[in-house]
């Protein structure tokens, strides 16, 4: 279960806080921002309550201030899990912006499992709310929206020439369905679905020892490019600026696949 929506502080909290350490000016205008607005909080408390069998009994969670506020700051210092943790552990001013002051952090998956049953709704909801206040001080005007991504590992095969090929007709042909899908046509007149075809010529390929693959890769994988040609979908898409032309170019002369 969550815990008490404002935990009591302890006398070492309470010395700490008569020192006078203040929060950096952003995050304290975070902080005042989040306490006039309470409903953000409650919504936060009944995604974490949502599923639960019995919410008001079991070991004590993650408030709903701690959760919200300690996503803020996630999304606002550009840290993973782990650094969220350790920063929050590490400094006082932290401690107090995300609610757990003197009490034990806990560790970094507790917060990923916290953070994942907040709902999209929710989400939204709160960054209305944050869209709706930048348009009262004239910070923003709501018009316009600016997007941002964050480039991550990931597995991915090896990027041989056979298996990019094999990509690109797997999704050339995804993406012609949609075109299909969008002008009310059954399908495209001219293109064929080759991907049965193009998966075998890849595992052919693939499958091929060194020597093989001097004597016959180019003759498998120019039938494979001749094969795959997309050019019926150019006019009937009917965008296109340029005219297609068409010139018969020998696989001799192409790029070396």
């Amino acid at each position: 279960m969550s815990r008490a929506a404002h935990p009591q502080i302890s006398f070492a909290d309470w010395e700490l806080m008569r020192q006078g350490l203040v929060l950096e000016p952003v995050l304290q205008a975070i902080a005042d921002f989040l306490d006039d607005h309470e409903e953000m909080i409650e919504a936060i408390r009944a995604d974490l309550r949502r599923g639960l069998k019995n919410p008001d009994t079991g070991r004590n969670g993650l408030t709903a201030q701690q959760v919200l506020r300690s996503l803020i700051l996630m999304r606002v210092k550009s840290l993973d899990y782990r650094e969220l943790r350790e920063r929050i552990a590490d400094g006082y001013t932290l401690r107090q912006f995300t609610g757990f002051y003197c009490q034990p952090v806990p560790k970094h998956d507790a917060f990923q499992r916290a953070f994942v049953r907040l709902t999209p709704e929710t989400l939204r909801a709160v960054n209305a709310a944050l869209v709706q206040a930048a348009v009262a001080l004239g910070l923003e005007d709501g018009r316009k929206l600016r997007v941002d991504t964050t480039v991550v590992q990931t597995d991915i095969h090896h990027p041989t020439d056979n298996t990019l090929l094999w990509d690109v007709v797997r999704v050339v042909t995804r993406l012609v369905g949609r075109l299909a899908k969008a002008l009310e046509l059954r399908r495209i007149k001219g293109f064929r679905d080759r991907t049965r075809s193009a998966r075998r010529r890849m595992y052919e390929i693939q499958r091929m020892t060194t020597r093989q693959r001097h004597e016959q890769q180019t003759g498998t994988t120019a039938d494979w490019v001749t094969a795959s040609s997309i050019r019926p979908v150019v006019g009937c898409s009917g965008k296109s600026k340029f005219p297609t032309r068409r010139r018969s170019i020998p696989f001799s002369n192409r790029i070396p696949i």
